[in-house]
């Protein structure tokens, strides 16, 4: 009986430890076969492109691209007169003026002009008091009489023999301090009346009648204006083409809209120490008197004309360093030159060597070229408002 359950149990134990394994195979048969799978997939399918890539034929390698064309603006080169301007600034000064004061003392009886008002030349201003010189006249005039009576008869006395020689010497000597006493009188008397020594325009008075001048006081300002003078100051590197009769253009605060136009007619020898530079006064038409002495004034010098010069845009200009250059347009290839420039105006810029008339040259775009470039000229862009 014992031996009997003895090999029962051992056949159950048995059974359960083949049922453990055969779920184990089961579970891990999946997890190892899956690789290996995969590996025979991948293998296959190099293989199918390896022979894929082995049919198909060789591509053919694609030529290089033409470099592209930059757009550009660009100008020609203009050629035509050019006006060489220089600028300064000058004072605007009197054709004439003078400060009226009298050559003697006296007491004011009367004044005959108007201030501000124009005058002309000879015209009386002031009067003095000339009593006491017209007392002086005639007592010179008393004196004269009796010279002249004394001279007579010592001259006849000498004729007779009775007088000296010296006698007849002193008598018309005499004779001649009184006709001088006279004279002296007579310009003490047109002293008193001070008139105008030229046509112009009298200023605010600084006496009134009644009051007592002495010599030298200033009694009243007179200015002829018309015309009027300029004076201004250009550097000293202007001094060979400088002349008389070229003329200006000048500009003042008063009248911004207006250009009154003058002309040179003198030049100070001397070249200022200080500013290095040259002193030169014009003389612009003052007819209708809208120009005044001591305004400031913006004077244009015409100082040179050139007939046929050659001008760009100042936008075409490429300065490197201390040269300048120009990017020529040349067969559809931008060609950097150097140039040499001149005068400067109104936004161009004259070329004195390095183009030609008619050459075109880049205005817009020289950030995107180089010297050798290929470019296409485009219109120029209108400005946006």
């Amino acid at each position: 009986m014992q031996k009997a359950s003895g090999k029962k149990g051992y056949s159950l134990g048995r059974r359960l430890v083949l049922i453990g394994a055969l779920l184990a195979f089961m579970i891990l048969l999946p997890v190892l076969w899956h690789p290996a799978e995969e590996i025979m997939q991948s293998e296959t399918a190099d293989l199918n492109e390896l022979a894929t890539q082995a049919v198909k034929p060789i591509a053919a390698k694609p030529e290089k691209e033409p470099p592209k064309s930059v757009p550009v603006e660009a100008a020609a080169v203009a050629k035509g007169p050019l006006t060489e301007r220089v600028t300064a600034v000058g004072s605007i000064r009197s054709d004439e003026s003078v400060v009226i004061s009298s050559e003697i003392a006296g007491r004011i009886i009367d004044i005959h002009f108007k201030e501000g008002r124009p005058v002309e030349r000879g015209a009386p201003l002031i009067t003095l008091d000339d009593s006491v010189y017209q007392a002086e006249l005639h007592q010179a005039e008393a004196k004269r009489l009796l010279a002249e009576q004394s001279n007579q008869r010592v001259t006849e006395l000498f004729t007779r023999k009775i007088a000296s020689a010296s006698s007849r010497d002193e008598a018309e000597s005499n004779l001649a301090v009184s006709n001088a006493a006279m004279e002296l009188a007579k310009a003490h008397i047109e002293k008193t009346k001070i008139v105008a020594p030229f046509a112009g325009i009298v200023g605010l008075r600084q006496v009134s009648v009644g009051e007592y001048i002495t010599p030298g006081q200033a009694l009243v300002g007179l200015d002829a204006i018309d015309p009027i003078k300029v004076d201004f100051k250009v550097p000293e590197k202007y001094l060979p083409t400088v002349h008389t009769g070229q003329s200006i253009e000048i500009k003042v605060d008063a009248y911004p809209n207006e250009t009154f136009k003058g002309e040179v007619y003198a030049i100070d020898p001397r070249v200022d120490i200080e500013g290095r530079s040259i002193f030169i006064r014009a003389r612009v038409p003052n007819d209708d008197q809208k120009l005044r002495p001591g305004q400031f004034a913006r004077v244009t010098l015409i100082h040179q004309v050139k007939p046929d010069a050659l001008t760009v845009p100042e936008a075409a200009i490429v300065p490197m360093g201390e040269d300048q250059f120009v990017f020529k347009v040349v067969d559809g290839k931008a060609l950097l030159s150097r140039v040499s420039i001149g005068t400067r105006r109104e936004g161009r810029v004259e070329l004195v060597e390095g183009v030609a008339a008619g050459e075109l040259v880049i205005t817009a775009g020289q950030l995107k070229i180089r010297d050798g470039a290929a470019v296409t000229v485009v219109p120029a862009q209108e400005p946006k408002a």
